[in-house]
């Protein structure tokens, strides 16, 4: 009991650190952190009062800070909620899928607009495979996705609609890509161009997935593996997209595999 009594100093202070150097690493270089800067100097205050025994200077502290303690509440409620939804693992993995949720909802949308307009667009999405031996002889963007970029990247008065676009994590690596065509045509029809021939040869060497948006008709084909689907609606589009680009779950799986990997040593 005497060695736990004796600990017990040490395991607060070592507490109230932690606790500290998280809330200032989350307000530094933030609006709030004069705030926080304030609440400091309050606390001095405060403390100064009782070491000094100044009682009508701690009877005020005591009686401001039964309000100060509400007010912090009410101001720093939107910082509040992000740093505790920070702290918990199922709030990091619901952002995930709300950011790529956006990310898939922004692609589709963009791909369809495109598709209503008859803009033919080819959009590569790199999977373990890598694309840098084509990128590497496009124009590098490394831009971060966003639906406006996309699609005028595609518009016909741009210099980099003709060819393919590559998409990595989320961003957009490289526009006007010349992709590999693909030898046996025999999927193609005669009203599908060269956008469908590169989409069908790239997704032949590797494991992207390919999206033709057709000048002539409009129509969304997707090719995986060496196979082309054709007219392919917008909510399939996204089912396909997120069974196979889905981060959430990959990343389960390989923690899962990981710790079935580690219990096995």
């Amino acid at each position: 009991m005497g060695f736990l009594q004796t600990l017990t100093p040490f395991l607060e202070v070592m507490i109230i650190t932690v606790m500290i150097n998280y809330l200032l690493s989350f307000f530094w270089n933030t609006r709030s952190m004069d705030l926080m800067f304030g609440l400091l100097a309050f606390l001095f205050i405060f403390a100064a009062s009782f070491w000094f025994n100044l009682p009508v200077l701690h009877k005020i502290m005591l009686l401001v800070t039964n309000v100060a303690v509400i007010a912090i509440l009410i101001i720093f409620q939107p910082e509040l909620r992000v740093a505790l939804s920070k702290l918990s693992l199922k709030g990091r993995r619901y952002k995930e899928m709300t950011e790529f949720d956006r990310f898939l909802d922004q692609l589709a949308n963009s791909t369809y607009k495109l598709s209503d307009k008859r803009i033919g667009a080819l959009i590569a999405i790199e999977n373990e495979d890598s694309l840098d031996e084509y990128a590497r002889k496009a124009v590098i963007l490394n831009a971060n996705f966003s639906s406006e970029l996309l699609e005028s990247i595609f518009t016909t008065t741009t210099p980099l609609h003709d060819g393919a676009v590559i998409i990595h994590d989320e961003t957009i690596v490289a526009a006007s890509v010349i992709l590999p065509l693909a030898e046996d045509t025999t999927q193609i029809a005669k009203s599908m161009g060269t956008r469908h021939r590169a989409a069908l040869g790239a997704s032949q060497t590797t494991d992207s997935l390919l999206i033709v948006v057709s000048e002539e008709t409009g129509k969304v084909s997707i090719a995986r593996d060496g196979i082309m689907t054709r007219g392919v609606k917008i909510d399939r589009f996204k089912g396909i997209i997120r069974s196979i680009f889905n981060p959430p779950a990959k990343k389960t799986i390989n923690n899962r595999m990981k710790l079935l990997d580690w219990l096995r040593q």
